[in-house]
């Protein structure tokens, strides 16, 4: 087998599949190598077909299929994966494709990780959610529980391909379900990207694909900077701590919701804290909760029981000297890591959230 490229976290390649590196991966890399492609219910339906068809060296490839949803991210089904990879006696010179989204990518990855102690993988996400966030940045994993991605690895994949292409394969809610990422990639560090949004009438394929990659070099810098989250790379957090613990509840209630939905509702929460500790100004408060209203349908997502949520993120990862910990903004385009907030405050920032939502 030839050298492998170098575990790189630099941006995934945009490229249609039939274009990309993965054929030279195939036909020099892995050209002897077992190779597996995961998929959900969804992608195997939807997108399998287009991969098989646009590049040469899979015929042979074993395919194994996860149920979908978020509900279904868990260890049992990793250890059904696992079983079938030892079955076909995949090594750790053989290739894993995840083919899917955030799920997928999460749970496929985590998957490669372990298995043998790592198994070589790539990245082809299907969701606007898995191209600008699930699928780049090394972090796998799966939930326990009603806690999210409690148990998971830093693994980076040997390449990440972004084909757009698939996008057309989404219905509407999950292009808003993305939108949620690259919405809280510019409140943390780009401000004229927001203002794009601002000016947008409604979010589809043509006008979220050019910013796609602003949104994954956003992503992609900031993890350059800190691969492992010591620092700098918990400006991703934003909008995650109270929204993982909203998601977490409703998954616990066997009701789960959209990642990007939650998220969105913890972007107006923790704005509601950052203009209560870090000086945000009212006026860009008022911009992200009226732009969060205006293109999440939330008002659905009301109807949890604030003691519960507020419990859940007591055991967010994220906290530190038994303190609930929160990224925050300071302005606009410019956020700040490290925040313990006192729970007082969280419950009066998921008062504001529900009060706003409702307007």
């Amino acid at each position: 087998m030839k050298k492998l490229p170098s575990e790189v976290m630099n941006q995934p390649e945009f490229a249609a599949i039939g274009e990309s590196t993965l054929q030279s991966l195939l036909n020099d890399t892995f050209a002897s190598s077992k190779k597996v492609v995961i998929v959900d219910e969804h992608t195997h339906d939807f997108c399998l077909e287009y991969l098989l068809t646009s590049v040469t060296g899979l015929e042979e490839a074993e395919v194994v299929l996860l149920p979908a949803g978020e509900e279904n991210k868990v260890l049992e089904v990793c250890f059904q994966v696992w079983e079938a990879l030892s079955e076909y006696q995949i090594g750790r010179n053989d290739l894993i494709i995840n083919l899917g989204g955030g799920v997928v990518t999460d749970m496929g990855g985590f998957i490669a990780s372990v298995f043998k102690r790592g198994v070589h993988f790539i990245n082809i996400p299907t969701s606007l959610l898995a191209m600008v966030d699930a699928s780049i940045g090394g972090k796998t994993g799966i939930d326990l529980g009603p806690f999210k991605n409690q148990l998971g690895t830093f693994s980076w994949p040997v390449h990440t391909i972004i084909d757009t292409s698939f996008l057309y394969t989404l219905p509407q809610t999950e292009l808003i379900n993305g939108a949620a990422e690259m919405l809280k990639h510019a409140l943390v560090a780009d401000e004229k990207m927001w203002m794009h949004f601002e000016e947008m009438s409604e979010l589809s394929v043509e006008t979220l694909s050019p910013l796609i990659e602003k949104s994954v070099g956003i992503k992609s810098s900031i993890v350059n900077r800190d691969p492992l989250e010591k620092g700098d790379r918990k400006l991703l957090n934003f909008g995650h701590t109270v929204g993982h613990a909203i998601e977490g509840y409703f998954l616990q209630m066997g009701q789960p919701v959209r990642h990007g939905f939650a998220v969105a509702m913890g972007c107006i929460a923790e704005s509601y804290i950052s203009n209560k500790e870090l000086g945000l100004t009212l006026s860009e408060l008022k911009k992200v909760t009226q732009l969060m209203n205006r293109f999440f349908p939330l008002d659905t997502l009301l109807d949890f029981d604030k003691e519960q949520v507020v419990y859940l993120m007591k055991n967010d990862k994220k906290n530190a000297e038994n303190k609930i910990h929160c990224t925050l903004l300071s302005k606009i385009g410019q956020g700040s890591v490290n925040h313990p907030i006192e729970e007082t405050r969280i419950v009066e920032s998921i008062d504001f959230l529900v009060r706003e939502v409702k307007l």
